[in-house]
């Protein structure tokens, strides 16, 4: 497994993390504790030293197994704050003191170290971000804090879903050590402002849905059902799981020596960027643990090859069933 450093943190962490929100609840279709227990230690294992979790993820289960299978170990956890208002995106003109007041932040990270079991977070985030917060001052403070008092070691955000220029003022105003964002071959929108600007400020960068929710695994079809309660339902309805398979059945046409299968076309156009620092994929299964981590082999794709995928990016309204 090969590493990359995670910004100005200067960590190394492993290019392929564990994302472990499939673990923690049911939107993926039922769990299962000990094979989710099994993937993480796996993932260990196999070189796998960065994990992203969250509280939200089954209000703390994930981060309960996380901490279970990774006691005594040093790997380097991130977890997230969720909006105290529960707003999933905030309004651009949100009022942070519903969102993150000074009293939420320190009572989230408490209750996160309960669940993971150690004295420090080693990436505190919030879970959403929107720039009506950048000029208010009690958050800073209370991160600030945190940080002096030890009970996090670093501070970041995950920006919301598909609007990374959202987060272009936070980036560059130096006061987040990563953002986490939305990348794939789908959703190429981050190369355009986003990496540059984390280039520049040294600012890492986590990239999450590197699968789109599995559109790009090549395991569906057209007749495709999912389980009860599993959000993928809704995520692929009405006509996303046709046009998601056609557009997938183009991109097969360029698997070759330089990657063999969908996950491995998707996970190295990833990793062949400069800014990214780690891909958290969802891992859920010892068998997805061992396939993604055969890609940190130091191998990037061709620059005709990466020229070739950026022509397979897709605007679309990815999430518009939220609405």
């Amino acid at each position: 497994m090969k590493t990359r450093p995670l910004g100005r943190t200067g960590w190394p962490v492993s290019e392929l993390g564990f994302g472990a929100w499939g673990i923690g609840a049911n939107w993926w279709g039922p769990t299962d504790d000990a094979e989710s227990l099994q993937a993480l230690t796996s993932a260990w294992d196999a070189g796998v030293t960065f994990f992203d979790t969250a509280y939200v993820y089954g209000d703390g289960h994930s981060e309960r197994l996380v901490g279970q299978a990774l006691a005594g170990k040093p790997a380097r956890i991130a977890t997230k704050i969720p909006p105290k208002n529960n707003a999933w995106p905030p309004k651009t003109d949100a009022d942070i003191d519903a969102a993150f007041p000074g009293e939420w932040i320190r009572s989230c990270t408490e209750r996160s170290l309960k669940n993971l079991g150690r004295e420090t977070v080693d990436l505190q985030q919030f879970h959403v971000w929107t720039n009506a917060w950048l000029k208010r001052d009690e958050w800073k403070e209370t991160v600030s804090r945190l940080k002096q008092e030890g009970k996090i070691r670093a501070f970041g955000v995950s920006i919301n879903d598909h609007d990374p220029d959202s987060a272009l003022e936070l980036v560059a105003s130096g006061l987040v050590d990563t953002v986490q964002v939305i990348f794939n071959i789908f959703d190429q929108s981050p190369v355009e402002r986003l990496f540059p600007l984390c280039l520049r400020h040294n600012v890492g960068v986590i990239v999450r849905v590197p699968l789109d929710e599995g559109g790009l695994t090549g395991a569906l079809n057209r007749e495709t059902q999912f389980p009860k309660g599993d959000f993928r339902g809704q995520y692929f309805r009405g006509d996303n799981l046709a046009q998601t398979v056609e557009r997938v059945e183009r991109l097969t046409t360029l698997l070759g020596p330089e990657a063999k299968s969908m996950p491995e076309l998707a996970l190295r156009f990833i990793l062949s960027h400069d800014a990214v620092s780690t891909v958290i994929a969802g891992m859920r299964r010892h068998r997805h643990v061992s396939a993604n981590a055969a890609v940190s082999d130091g191998r990037r794709l061709s620059p005709t090859l990466t020229n070739d995928l950026r022509g397979h990016a897709w605007k679309r309204n990815f999430y518009g069933w939220w609405d």
